[in-house]
């Protein structure tokens, strides 16, 4: 015998939802495949988790496509914070800059090497550091360094912070939109659960099994066959 199984993803949760809901919504009063009471509690929630599902994947797509925008400006900031440091470690072996004065950089004294910036936040920090360390020794009547200047990697730090945030918030609201979708998940399969329940209860007397396996489907029930019946019905039809 085949089994049924639950859909597993949101398009097929709208799928089965929507043929049920418009298969039964042609129904004979005096014959009622699905009860009154169920197609209305499924006809709205169906609404609501299209408008849902609809809705993440909007959050999603301006998600990706402003991530795609940030993407050249992340890249440009890394470079100017990496190539600061490394301009200002070099000033300081050379004795340009004293040792001591890293410590306004947030960096080591006995380490030249530059901090890892491969994540975003790692840029977000270190590049305020570095930007509050060259101000703070300028202030201190330092000579600015150049090649590249403070205000250069500001200005493309700025550049980069803007996009930072805005994808920040743009993640809040995607992961937020995911949350009221993954609650609306188990309701979904709930009401698919007693719809089928209802349609298969409704052609249980029908022979053959797959006559009724037919009218069942007709309403969005799925079915599948396990290996064995598979080779079974291909041996039947002249498959093998």
């Amino acid at each position: 015998m085949p089994y049924r199984r639950l859909p597993n993803t949101d398009q097929a949760r709208i799928r089965a939802l929507t043929q049920a809901v418009e298969k039964g919504a042609d129904y004979d009063i005096h014959n009622l495949v699905i009860s009154l009471a169920s197609l209305s509690d499924a006809r709205n929630f169906l609404r609501k988790f299209v408008l849902a599902q609809s809705y993440y994947k909007q959050c999603f797509d301006n998600q990706a496509q402003s991530s795609k925008q940030h993407q050249p400006n992340v890249k440009m900031a890394r470079l100017y914070v990496s190539h600061f440091i490394q301009v200002l470690n070099m000033a300081v072996q050379r004795s340009e800059i004293k040792v001591s004065y890293k410590e306004w950089y947030g960096l080591p004294l006995d380490n030249y090497n530059v901090p890892d910036l491969m994540t975003e936040s790692a840029i977000a920090e270190w590049g305020e550091k570095i930007i509050a360390g060259e101000q703070k020794r300028i202030s201190h009547g330092g000579t600015p360094i150049y090649n590249p200047a403070i205000a250069k990697v500001k200005v493309h730090y700025d550049i980069f912070m803007e996009g930072y945030h805005r994808q920040k918030n743009l993640q809040s609201i995607t992961s937020r939109s995911l949350e009221r979708l993954a609650e609306m998940r188990p309701v979904a399969d709930e009401l698919i659960l007693g719809l089928w329940n209802q349609i298969e209860k409704k052609f249980e007397d029908i022979e053959p099994n797959e006559v009724r396996l037919d009218k069942c489907r007709e309403y969005g029930v799925i079915y599948y066959y396990r290996a064995n019946e598979k080779r079974k019905m291909n041996l039947s039809n002249g498959l093998y």
